[in-house]
């Protein structure tokens, strides 16, 4: 799925059971800010829609000069 399938996500249609819970991300914290990061990317699949429990979260991300990378490890520094 490409980047821009996956901002495309439209919560109304998307098949729930096809996204993942995030609350079965383990993140190992003796990781760098960066390893972190990409073993969250690596584990959602979509960053910008998944559930938590049985609720879709669609994700927006600001276009404030802040990179998508610097937001994820801003987001893994605090898991």
């Amino acid at each position: 799925m490409s980047i821009e399938d996956m901002k495309n996500v439209d919560v109304r249609t998307v098949d729930r059971d096809s996204l993942v819970d995030i609350n079965e991300i383990n993140i190992d914290e003796s990781l760098p800010p960066k390893e972190r990061a990409e073993e969250f990317l690596r584990q959602i699949k979509n960053p910008y829609c998944f559930r938590v429990g049985k609720v879709v979260v669609k994700n927006v991300y600001s276009d404030d000069g802040v990179s998508l990378q610097e937001r994820f490890e801003q987001f893994a520094r605090t898991l």
